[in-house]
């Protein structure tokens, strides 16, 4: 095994240990929205770290536009989706955690 075969076993195992962090998150996590927050951030490091390593074990040119561009995507439609599914349980009456200090939405909405 050379150095780049050994960086990309690395960084994928990197990736799948952030995506169990995630998963031990997704149950331990007080609320919805700290749950929502933890998964979302785990998907996009977790799926950054497994492609980095893909691209590190098969290192090509093209490789590396295929998996730059399948970053560019999963990264954008992972904040598009989280906020859109945070925003959907707000608007249904999803309860924060009782330490939850303060509000934004509700603020604004008061303010208008």
């Amino acid at each position: 095994m050379n150095a780049l075969d050994i960086a990309g076993v690395a960084c994928m195992i990197a990736g799948a240990v952030v995506f169990l962090v995630g998963a031990i998150g997704l149950i331990r996590l007080r609320d919805f929205y700290a749950r929502l927050s933890g998964v979302s951030i785990a998907g996009g490091l977790g799926t950054a770290l497994l492609l980095l390593g893909l691209l590190l074990h098969y290192p090509s040119v093209e490789n590396a536009v295929k998996i730059g561009l399948a970053l560019l995507i999963q990264l954008a439609t992972a904040a598009v989706g989280g906020n859109a599914i945070a925003r959907a349980g707000y608007l249904t009456g999803v309860e924060p955690a009782d330490n939850t200090k303060f509000d934004d939405l509700a603020a604004t909405e008061k303010d208008s």
